[in-house]
């Protein structure tokens, strides 16, 4: 299991790298889950970020509006990104959610087919009216994307297994891999949820608050030897 962890500038990227994240997933705390940073920071931790290691890229909790999120994901293509998230929090449907993902797909694709594109959406989808979280899989299928991902939306210290037990995670899990695409899961994780997603076959384990002093995602500052303690439970 891949362990992918969110630094929001380039100092906290380098403790994640020295920790031994896998993928280094640049994303800005302050607007939202899956907010995004700036061109120049994601190209600022792509030059710092040895070459055989992976760099995520979030493009923002997302409205329904394709032409936005395809334009977002092409930035974060081209400052060098090599994953593409996309959350999505305005779509209200299936068939929403496949139009905005289709779009991100060809414009992403059209630059760089290597580029891998992450549909995420959200286990407690239920508390901001996004599209249902486990439909994701079917989503991330019919619109050509690479990943399936659930992170929480509203980051009030509730985790991805207050919303959603391990059993149904399971499935998501197994739906996914059916398709055969890759799962990612995310949302307030704690150390002690590292290993119940291995045995589950999560494939990427997406931290930041578990990673950060006191455990905080705000106001606390990416380690690497709490990086490393990660690193350690996904092996």
């Amino acid at each position: 299991m891949l362990l992918l962890v969110s630094p929001k500038d380039v100092n906290e990227a380098i403790e994640a790298i020295e920790g031994g994240a896998d993928i280094i997933d640049v994303k800005n705390p302050v607007e939202g889950s899956l907010g995004a940073n700036f061109p120049w920071v994601i190209k600022e931790i792509r030059e710092v970020t040895p070459k055989n290691l992976l760099v995520s890229a979030t493009i923002g909790d997302i409205p329904y509006k394709p032409g936005t999120a395809s334009l977002a994901a092409i930035g974060a293509a081209l400052s060098g990104a090599d994953y593409i998230k996309v959350g999505l929090y305005g779509t209200k449907s299936y068939n929403q959610a496949v139009d905005l993902m289709k779009k991100v797909v060809k414009a992403v694709k059209d630059i760089d087919e290597n580029k891998i594109v992450v549909a995420a959406g959200y286990a407690d989808a239920y508390r901001v009216g996004a599209v249902e979280p486990l439909i994701i899989p079917k989503v991330a299928k019919d619109s050509g994307c690479d990943v399936a991902m659930l992170d929480t939306a509203i980051k009030d210290g509730k985790t991805l297994f207050d919303h959603l037990s391990r059993e149904i995670l399971k499935e998501f899990v197994e739906e996914t891999h059916g398709y055969g695409l890759k799962c990612a899961l995310a949302g307030s994780l704690k150390k002690e949820h590292i290993p119940i997603l291995k045995e589950i076959g999560c494939d990427i384990v997406g931290v930041r608050g578990a990673a950060c002093t006191k455990g905080d995602r705000n106001e606390g500052r990416i380690e690497r030897d709490l990086v490393k303690e990660l690193v350690e439970l996904c092996k």
